[in-house]
């Protein structure tokens, strides 16, 4: 069964650019924006990334953690975030086991090949860990920008 919003978030504890893990129980008491991407160094992957590190300052100042995570490897992580100088954490989730938690690890389909991967997604926890909003199947244009707005009606 797909998650809803209404729900407790999956816990998850994975590592992290630049070393060390971060769990969501050690984010509690915090709300958290974790936006699921792809691939590192893909056009709209970056595109996204870059918008929401555009943004930092503002979530942060909405008391919002802001975390990405895909399938990458943490070094391909580190990486990709100096070449596009990102400032927030991102999770490398190479077991699958977070995006087969919140669902978004799924059959996808381009030029005809079937193959499992991350469907483009975002959640919203609040501070009590539960999942307030959940966007699926992202457009990235303007993303960053509404998924800021939620955090500040919260």
């Amino acid at each position: 069964m797909a998650l809803q919003e209404g729900d407790s978030a999956p816990d998850f504890t994975l590592p992290r650019d630049g070393g060390g893990e971060v769990s969501l129980t050690s984010l509690r008491g915090r709300k958290v924006v974790l936006y699921a991407y792809p691939k590192d160094n893909t056009p709209a992957c970056t595109e996204e990334a870059i918008a929401f590190n555009r943004l930092r300052k503002e979530f942060a100042d909405s008391g919002t953690d802001l975390i990405g995570v895909s399938p990458d490897s943490a070094r391909r992580h580190d990486n990709f975030k100096r070449k596009h100088g990102l400032d927030f954490p991102l999770l490398a989730d190479e077991a699958q086991a977070l995006a087969s938690a919140y669902g978004i690890w799924v059959e996808k389909s381009m030029y005809g090949r079937k193959y499992m991967g991350i469907e483009r997604s975002t959640f919203l926890i609040d501070t009590e860990g539960r999942l307030v909003r959940i966007w699926r199947k992202v457009k990235v244009e303007g993303h960053a920008e509404e998924v800021l707005a939620a955090t500040r009606a919260l």
